[in-house]
């Protein structure tokens, strides 16, 4: 047998397969072949999308089911040993398997990252590779596992049997906690982006310290009483009859898993703080939900609950780790043992990526002052001075603006989908209100079908925040456009909002991330994926700033120019007195059972005496009704490679990327004709973003009729007059291409090509296209492959067909 002639799926089955098993490696339980790790980054243009390549892996070896311990890539013989070591790298970095080997069916190439095995990288013949109990051994060392720990660590993950297992970076969370737990260590941050999966992570971390009796009671504390709900009723369900959620502020102390809302179990008396109703030692882990909030305070109240059980295991999840001069996660926690950021999963195709339409006010630039002794609708004297956007809805209300938001959120609506779920966040209450009011006025129709069309929902009204429920739920219609300001930045799991509109000036990072964190979850039963942004103060600026780490896909910018900030229109440093800047303080109402944040329909934080005549514990708040607010002109933005907005059209795009692989004409039909597979042309590029559908409908209109890709490329990037199908399918018969074939097969190709002209190149390079009709008509598979004299005879026919389509014209 000839090993160069054989492919890289040859060199696995025939050399690497029987390695293992001589190793030891049970093939069906430790050994997995050709693993997808990542999703496909969803690459967005226009109101299309497509995905990108998955990230695969040749093998994962496993000591135990989702434990990686060792990543192999494979090359065919023509390949040297280690010419697949980088790349087996990149995946060991991504799943956390400290072996790495590479192999073209000669041996192995071993890099061994823990430092114990000998020298970095050794060279093993096929009888050399290393035994499963010797990696684990190695393992178990590398991450300093006693003997007495291995229990913990080997503990099962839970199985419901569906075959659903944990996404690579959720496995890497798990055991990297539940060893960190073995290990004895006390105090430990998980950091994961919001909508990749933190309770579903946290609950196999408490199961397998739960099932392996290393940790028998445990306390999963959360801040939204629908969060503890969901997780009690979704992710947590197979605790079964162990688990309780602590209600009506008793203790029973016979169950083993409590779930509970921080305000459930504290209170600002004494004999609030049912807690205390455990002894100090009566849990042995908490897991503490969100802990970029109350938790990470010094002077906290949930902070106590924390001090109480101090003897316990904590672990903090949270999307956002807080790191201010008065809060610090990290602090109390210490640095993560892992991090899943918002980049990442939008690279791996796991979050949703978005784009950003960003609307400049007139107003909202120039800033608006009062003529003298002006006063409001109200009749109060307004204080003369220059009111700007950090002004708007907050210290002076223009009408007329909320007018102007309402409208352009409208218009989205209708050029886009008036019934995707959208969220406005907006300054306080009353803002909340007005917003409502002004989307209720420019959509009477959609109104009248269903008054829940638009609904405000805030902590202080309880007709909108019952419908928090079904706005959330994929399967309910209505409510459509949700107004809020406070309520909704968190813990709201929206997995079909499709618009976040920004109309609240935001200024921590941390409030930033969880909001836009509401919009970047993915569902393909409802065409959920991606997102937009529409910013009308500022908000996405930062974007901009270093602790920001997930770049938008599209920026869209009103207006001829890019407009110049003024300096105090620029985040400060510190925070500003008055104006809301930098982190705000929580607080939540009286009920401890609701576990609903309040808004403050007053405005939130108190004004100073320059903000309007604000004094003491409220501030007064003018309303204008006769401003004009209007919105400059619009443009588009991608971001590019560099991370630097560029003005780019799909056209353009394409066109870049086709000529980063062929340079020109020549080189493409060079490629295009030496290609087996056309199809194989057009997936590398869709993978890189060139969008089929869009392009293929603008060079559609020109012609009249559908093109294929081929000319689609030739017409945009290389300004070549382009063909459509059936132009090129009658062009093959005036060649009378069909002269030297008679029978069966003439009628096969002459079928092939009205296949063509229907539906394009990809089903006539299928083989398996001559088993439905109406090939089928004509003969059973193997006679008509038979009629070419064989399948070398058919694939060369075809190749023949595809030469005679895309021969060029004089």
């Amino acid at each position: 047998m000839d090993k160069k002639q054989l492919t890289e799926r040859d060199i696995c089955t025939k050399y690497i397969n029987p390695a293992l098993l001589n190793a030891g490696w049970d093939m069906h339980s430790q050994v997995r072949e050709e693993v997808s790790f990542t999703a496909g980054r969803i690459i967005v243009r226009g109101r299309l999308h497509t995905r990108g390549k998955r990230r695969r892996a040749d093998y994962v070896l496993s000591y135990k089911k989702n434990m990686p311990i060792a990543i192999i890539e494979a090359k065919d013989n023509n390949h040297s040993l280690g010419d697949g070591m980088q790349q087996a790298l990149a995946y060991s970095d991504a799943l956390d398997a400290p072996f790495v080997f590479s192999s073209n069916g000669d041996g192995f190439l071993f890099h061994d990252r823990t430092g114990l095995f000998g020298q970095t990288e050794t060279t093993l013949t096929l009888d050399e590779f290393p035994s499963p109990e010797t990696l684990w051994e190695l393992y178990c060392q590398y991450k300093c596992i006693h003997q007495n720990a291995r229990q913990t660590v080997e503990q099962p993950y839970y199985d419901d049997g569906s075959g659903r297992t944990p996404r690579y970076y959720q496995t890497v969370a798990i055991n990297r906690t539940v060893e960190a737990v073995a290990r004895g260590q006390n105090r430990i941050l998980l950091v994961m982006a919001t909508g990749t999966g933190k309770t579903f992570t946290a609950f196999q971390i408490i199961w397998r310290l739960w099932k392996s009796k290393q940790k028998k009671r445990i306390l999963f504390l959360a801040d939204r009483n629908i969060l503890v709900d969901q997780t009690k009723n979704n992710d947590f369900k197979p605790f079964g009859q162990a688990m309780t959620k602590v209600t009506n502020r008793t203790v029973d102390p016979s169950y083993e898993i409590y779930l509970s809302l921080y305000q459930a179990v504290t209170g600002s008396e004494d004999e609030q703080n049912i807690y205390k109703q455990f002894s100090p030692d009566f849990f042995d882990l908490v897991v503490i939900d969100e802990c970029h909030r109350g938790s990470a305070s010094v002077d906290s109240a949930w902070r106590q609950i924390l001090e109480y059980f101090s003897a316990a295991t904590h672990i903090g999840l949270t999307a956002t780790p807080k790191e201010t001069k008065e809060v610090s996660n990290i602090d109390y926690f210490g640095e993560p043992v892992y991090t899943y950021s918002l980049k990442q999963g939008i690279e791996d195709g796991f979050l949703a990526p978005y784009k950003v339409v960003r609307i400049d006010l007139d107003r909202d630039l120039q800033g608006w002052r009062p003529s003298k002794g002006q006063t409001d609708k109200h009749g109060e004297l307004i204080d003369d001075r220059i009111y700007n956007q950090k002004d708007f809805d907050r210290t002076l209300v223009l009408e007329k603006r909320t007018e102007v938001v309402a409208r352009k959120v409208t218009e989205f609506l209708e050029q886009t989908d008036p019934h995707q779920k959208t969220i406005v966040f907006c300054e306080d209450i009353d803002h909340a209100e007005r917003m409502r009011q002004a989307l209720v006025n420019l959509n009477p129709e959609r109104v009248k079908e269903n008054r829940k069309y638009v609904m405000r929902i805030t902590g202080d009204e309880q007709e909108g925040k019952a419908e928090l429920d079904n706005f959330i739920n994929p399967e309910e219609r209505y409510p459509v456009i949700a107004t809020t300001s406070k309520l909704m930045t968190t813990g709201v799991d929206a997995q079909t909002c499709k618009l976040i509109v920004l109309d609240q000036r935001i200024q921590s990072m941390t409030e930033f991330k969880q909001i836009i964190g509401r919009g970047t979850r993915i569902n393909d039963d409802y065409n959920k994926h991606w997102f937009t942004i529409l910013d009308f103060k500022k908000a996405t600026e930062l974007f901009a700033d270093p602790a920001f780490d997930g770049d938008p896909v599209k920026v869209y910018v009103p207006g001829a120019g890019d407009p110049v900030n003024p300096d105090d229109e620029k985040a400060p440093e510190t925070p500003e007195p008055g104006h809301g800047c930098g982190e705000e303080p929580e607080s939540y109402e009286a009920d401890p059972e609701a576990g609903w944040e309040t808004d403050d329909p007053k405005g939130g934080d108190t004004g100073g005496p320059g903000e309007g005549g604000g004094t003491g514990s409220g501030r007064t708040r003018y309303v204008v009704d006769n401003v004009e607010v209007t919105v400059i002109a619009e443009r588009v933005q991608y971001l590019g490679p560099d991370g630097k907005l560029i003005t780019e059209s799909l056209k353009d795009f394409t066109r870049k990327k086709v000529k980063e692989q062929y340079a020109t004409l020549t080189d493409f039909l060079k490629g295009w004709n030496e290609a087996e597979r056309k199809q194989a042309i057009i997936e590398e590029l869709a993978e890189q973003g060139v969008m089929w559908d869009d392009l293929i409908k603008d060079v559609s209109k020109k012609l009249g009729a559908e093109p294929d890709p081929f000319d689609v490329i030739c017409h945009i990037v290389y300004d070549q007059p382009p063909l459509s199908r059936k132009e090129r399918a009658e062009q093959v018969r005036k060649q009378n291409y069909f002269s030297k074939y008679e029978g069966a097969s003439k009628q096969v190709l002459d079928a092939l090509l009205d296949k063509y002209t229907d539906d394009g190149i990809e089903p006539i390079e299928d083989v398996k296209i001559l088993t439905l009709a109406p090939f089928s008509q004509i003969g059973s598979l193997m006679e008509l492959v038979d009629a070419f004299g064989g399948k070398p005879g058919y694939t060369e026919a075809v190749r023949d067909l595809e030469d005679g389509l895309y021969r060029q014209t004089p």
